[in-house]
């Protein structure tokens, strides 16, 4: 295994930035999983700026360390883990993108490679689960987020970040016995946002929830929805408290702390985590990297998940 450069030799602020210092996938013969990057934001309806979270969580990730206590795993001794680089997408047009990010992320699966994608909005969900289900068939989704996503349409417009799942459901990417949503929390557009999403098959688990019942009881029934499953992981950063991720486009009081999702993910070891992203971070409206330091470790702790699956 080619492992991130030694800090010991090298100070953490020198060099390139690539996620956890890792080797870039070119520098490899071989990666089991790689963290890519999708600067894109042209599905927001909000605040933009989530094209460039890439650069900002790889230069959050420079303090990422190879062991994991928590998970007792050095993920990058298990398995080998690279940078992948970015996707470049056309800016100007939605529906290129999704097909440029399906297309490139279906080749870069196809050695057996897991992707750990680094949004960019949400709308690059649709592509990734499109990708992924080539390979695994419909697969189980756990989506962290303050919002549904699975909205129609906005503007008249099917291809949104807030309108992903909505169409991965119909498009038969999903298992529909095992997709369900964490930590959402806020206003709606009315009560038929809640009809529709349980008429697509969502279970919803909301923060007040996971406030209520505690991380081990979430954990519990979210593992029980999913069981074998082949799952897929969605991560908008939104799921977090404005407290705790400030960067990011459409923020909403009374979120998750970055400590219950990450010990929520941690309780995910051991089942078939096929692929993942992290979305929705704005650097910008972030003066302190909070949301992209965040970031950095919920793409790091769903690396090590992919390393412990490995290892079974």
């Amino acid at each position: 295994m080619i492992g991130p450069v030694d800090s010991s030799r090298v100070p953490r602020y020198a060099g390139p930035a690539t996620f956890a210092r890792l080797p870039r996938l070119d520098q490899v013969p071989h990666a089991d999983v790689a963290v890519v990057g999708v600067p894109f934001d042209t599905g927001v309806s909000y605040r933009p700026g989530a094209r460039f979270a890439p650069a900002a969580v790889r230069e959050a990730s420079r303090l990422l360390r190879p062991y994991h206590p928590a998970l007792d795993v050095s993920p990058f001794d298990r398995v080998q883990v690279v940078d992948g680089g970015d996707i470049a997408v056309n800016p100007f047009h939605i529906g290129e993108a999704i097909e440029t990010i399906e297309a490139a992320a279906t080749g870069l699966q196809s050695g057996g490679t897991r992707l750990v994608t680094i949004g960019g909005d949400h709308t690059i969900a649709l592509p990734l689960l499109r990708a992924v289900s080539q390979i695994h068939g419909p697969v189980a989704l756990l989506h962290f987020d303050a919002h549904l996503d699975t909205w129609d349409t906005y503007f008249g417009e099917p291809y949104t970040h807030g309108t992903p799942f909505r169409r991965a459901v119909e498009e038969g990417v999903l298992d529909t016995s095992a997709i369900s949503h964490v930590g959402t929390r806020g206003p709606l557009y009315g009560k038929k946002d809640l009809e529709d999403d349980r008429r697509l098959g969502f279970g919803i688990v909301t923060s007040a929830d996971v406030l209520r019942r505690g991380v081990d009881e979430t954990v519990d029934a979210l593992r029980q929805r999913i069981g074998a499953r082949p799952v897929y992981v969605s991560v908008d950063i939104d799921v977090l408290d404005p407290a705790h991720a400030p960067g990011t486009g459409t923020p909403e009081a009374g979120g998750m702390t970055s400590r219950e999702l990450l010990e929520i993910l941690r309780g995910l070891r051991g089942l078939n985590l096929v692929g993942a992203d992290v979305v929705e971070v704005a650097p910008a409206y972030d003066h302190a990297d909070i949301t992209s330091v965040a970031a950095s470790h919920v793409a790091y702790d769903l690396v090590s998940l992919m390393a412990l699956k490995e290892e079974t």
